[in-house]
């Protein structure tokens, strides 16, 4: 009996600890499944409100242009460009001059006052960050409208009518369709848009998203119902239960150890003294030849075992810790070693790096970045910098500077993450870069979501406004690159043609292409 007793203790231990370790993961599972839950629900909402902001970016631009050419009256030779441009921005359904009060003076299709059920004056519509433009609801039968003014001069405005489509607001996941609704309203409570599939169902339980603009008097907001909460997603539990039970048993081990463990900050700074952050490479390439046109360099930490870290595990930490600047012209340095004999020999190639807002705006960046290119005897035309829109750009002029800064010397600059990031299209058009990257996000609903057509449309239209060039990131099909074409985007990056790539692998790829598409140009892309 005696000899039995340490098995029995070492049992009682093993049945505490996994009774232990299974609680935590209880936990641990529930909030991990919670916290995804709201963090999917606030970044749909956010969607909603970019889209919606980006349609009166797209209005106030469109105004902007008849302005400057002189389009703001009645007489026919006007009204008659004034239909052609709204022809050819199909988000756009009418344009009217307006006085100052905000009466109708006239409009490029007079046919559509016959839907108003009523005008507001100017007193109730809505100011916005822009001075100069204005918002209101456009009681109409049929739906309701947005009513966008821009003011001309000191006694005209001009105002564009946006028709608002509920399918704009469809991004419900498919579980919670019928569970939910969406709504776009004003900050006044004029409700502009609404999606749901069952109008007068009631969700008595529900939990709601809101989000509001900062630049416009718009405001987003998404009701689910709390009891399909509970199964939604609910196939992450068991994995959590397990991530948690094993990084509890690992906490154990690594508390049974007697040196002092360092942290991941020192694993960061030994790798760069090693020189074990690497460029990947991802081709950009033309969307109806397959030529590759170019690349962006992607970091991977590859490690003295040859196992290498993707990006997610490092870069957060590399940018809190103030590593990222070193990072990124570690691998700028060693992207260029090997790209430099085909930079050289092709002088229409792009190479493009990504550098965080902190980074572009340090001291000394655009002197180190001249310095670094120069090193490798490679055009600084050649030379994409791609400042990510998913970080806040907090001093845009300082910011615009900078990038003037670059321009001036031969640099291109592109604006990464477009549709899900801080700025709107006006100070994108501030900051003065040469092209956008579309957003992966549209790029995977442009084939099944016809409001992401519309969208992929204005900016498509915005950016040629601006003399920019348009590109989608994330193309993993042939009918995405179908849909992006007819949007009238040219160029694209994503699996389609390659994930990122070692130079090796990359520059063979780079000249099996260039091959099929010296031979036929209008080579199918094959993934």
């Amino acid at each position: 009996m005696k000899a039995a007793r340490p098995k029995l203790t070492l049992a009682a231990l093993v049945l505490a600890g996994t009774t232990a370790f299974g609680l935590a993961g209880h936990l641990a599972a529930t909030r991990f499944i919670h916290d995804q839950q709201a963090r999917q629900l606030d970044e749909l909402t956010e969607v909603v409100l970019r889209r919606s902001e980006f349609a009166v970016d797209f209005a106030a631009a469109s105004l902007d242009e008849l302005a400057g050419r002189g389009l703001a009256t009645c007489d026919p030779a006007s009204l008659q460009a004034i239909r052609l441009h709204v022809y050819q921005r199909s988000a756009v359904k009418d344009v009217r001059l307006v006085n100052a009060d905000g009466s109708v003076i006239c409009s490029a299709y007079s046919e559509t006052l016959e839907f108003d059920k009523g005008w507001v004056d100017r007193t109730d519509m809505l100011s916005s960050s822009n001075s100069k433009v204005m918002l209101f609801r456009v009681e109409q039968f049929g739906g309701d409208a947005l009513g966008v003014l821009r003011d001309i001069g000191g006694n005209k405005a001009l105002v564009a009518i946006l028709g608002i489509n509920a399918s704009l607001f469809d991004i419900m996941p498919a579980e919670l369709r019928a569970h939910g609704d969406v709504l776009l309203a004003l900050t006044n409570g004029a409700q502009l848009g609404e999606f749901t599939l069952e109008a007068d169902k009631a969700l008595p339980h529900s939990v709601v998203f809101e989000k509001s603009s900062n630049r416009y008097p718009l405001r987003t907001a998404i009701r689910i119902d709390k009891t399909v909460l509970s199964t939604w997603n609910s196939e992450a539990y068991w994995p959590a239960m397990a991530i948690a039970l094993a990084l509890g048993v690992l906490f154990g081990v690594l508390l049974s150890r007697t040196r002092r463990m360092e942290g991941p900050v020192a694993d960061l700074d030994r790798a760069l003294v090693r020189g074990e952050f690497t460029p990947y490479f991802q081709p950009i390439f033309d969307l109806r030849t397959g030529q590759i046109k170019g690349c962006e360099i992607l970091a991977r930490w590859l490690r003295e075992d040859g196992s290498v870290i993707p990006p997610m595990n490092f870069i957060p930490l590399a940018e809190s810790s103030g590593r990222i600047g070193a990072m990124t012209w570690q691998i700028l340095g060693r992207a260029l070693d090997d790209l430099q004999p085909h930079l050289r020999s092709d002088k229409d190639f792009k190479l493009s790096l990504n550098v965080v807002p902190k980074h572009l705006l340090s001291a000394g960046f655009v002197d180190k970045l001249r310095g670094t290119v120069a090193a490798a005897k490679v055009s600084a035309r050649q030379i994409v910098v791609e400042v990510t829109e998913r970080d806040e750009l907090e001093d845009l002029p300082r910011a615009a500077a900078v990038v003037g800064e670059l321009r001036d010397y031969g640099f291109r600059v592109a604006i990464d993450d477009v549709g899900v990031g801080h700025s709107g299209l006006s100070r994108l058009k501030g900051l003065g870069a040469n092209t956008i990257k579309i957003d992966k996000f549209f790029v995977d609903t442009i084939t099944v979501d016809a409001s992401t057509t519309t969208i992929v449309e204005m900016l498509v239209a915005l950016a040629r406004d601006f003399h920019m060039t348009v590109v989608a990131e994330g193309v993993e099909t042939e009918a995405q690159v179908r849909a992006l074409i007819s949007c009238g985007v040219e160029e694209g990056q994503g699996y389609l043609v390659a994930a990122p790539l070692p130079f090796r692998k990359f520059i063979e790829l780079v000249e099996q292409r260039s091959r099929a598409t010296g031979t036929t140009p209008d080579v199918e892309l094959v993934a």
